[in-house]
């Protein structure tokens, strides 16, 4: 009986984590070049876009905690 309600929550999760990656993906791909035509493309290609921008990340691209302590000074 658990079977069947383990097959609905591995289906949700993965699901879920399918749409969480082209999210990341589009912010990434905007916030690198602030171009709608390469951020769909990004939110296509999900995860593989994902794990291309860790791996090319620039050192400018550090994230928020480095806007915020601009914000400050």
């Amino acid at each position: 009986m658990l079977l069947p309600l383990a097959e609905i929550s591995v289906q949700h999760v993965a699901e879920s984590g399918l749409g969480l990656g082209s999210v990341i993906a589009v912010v990434a791909s905007w916030e690198r070049n602030r171009s709608i035509a390469l951020a769909i493309i990004a939110g296509l290609l999900s995860w593989i876009y994902v794990i291309f921008f860790a791996i090319t990340r620039r050192p400018n691209e550090s994230g928020p905690r480095d806007e915020a302590d601009r914000l400050s000074s």
